[in-house]
């Protein structure tokens, strides 16, 4: 069962404060582009140049258009969200192809390399591995995603311990785990590399 209401608290966000960041349930714009700039760092550590990329979670399409004003252009990139209306905006914002699916039950297209950045902050624990574990198996190269860190308890966030992403890496059998921490405050992102 879900912890929270997913459509609510996205719907909820937008109406308040538009397509910003804060629309988004981000606490600021600097705090969403550490985290894009943490996964950039490992896609970059990591030979990207010119693949394709799938944007899990892609919210309003933000992480292409950090992309495009760091002069990175994928190959082909693609977003995927849960909500129509966050599609909607991501379509409008990017021009590319954004699929409207529940990431944690859909088939997944295939592409190189898989991102997601905050859309697993209120899963559940389940849910999220769900989530991890079909971003993974549809990338060819690896998935690559930040996350709530630490053991803290919540009636709405979802936090992952580093024991807990290296038991789902083992059981994914993932090739090799880079991790990024010390950013911000209880937040890690991970790399899950084939």
């Amino acid at each position: 069962m879900p912890r929270i209401d997913n459509e609510q608290f996205y719907l909820n966000a937008l109406k308040k404060h538009g397509i910003s960041s804060c629309g988004l349930n981000w606490s600021s714009d600097a705090h969403q582009y550490i985290r894009f700039e943490k996964i950039l760092e490992l896609l970059l550590q990591n030979q990207f140049n010119e693949e394709t990329l799938v944007d899990a979670g892609c919210g309003f399409g933000d992480f292409y258009r950090f992309l495009q004003n760091n002069d990175i252009t994928p190959k082909q990139y693609k977003g995927i969200d849960t909500l129509k209306e966050m599609c909607e905006i991501a379509q409008n914002n990017t021009q590319c192809e954004i699929i409207h699916a529940d990431i944690t039950t859909a088939q997944l297209p295939l592409a190189d390399y898989y991102i997601c950045s905050g859309a697993l902050n209120i899963l559940t624990p389940f849910e999220s591995e769900l989530f991890i574990r079909n971003c993974f198996y549809a990338s060819k190269k690896g998935f690559i995603f930040n996350v709530l860190y630490g053991n803290k308890q919540s009636k709405i966030y979802n936090y992952l311990t580093k024991e807990s992403i290296e038991s789902l890496a083992e059981r994914l059998h993932v090739r090799e785990i880079q991790l990024k921490e010390d950013y911000l405050e209880n937040d890690i992102t991970v790399g899950f590399l084939k």
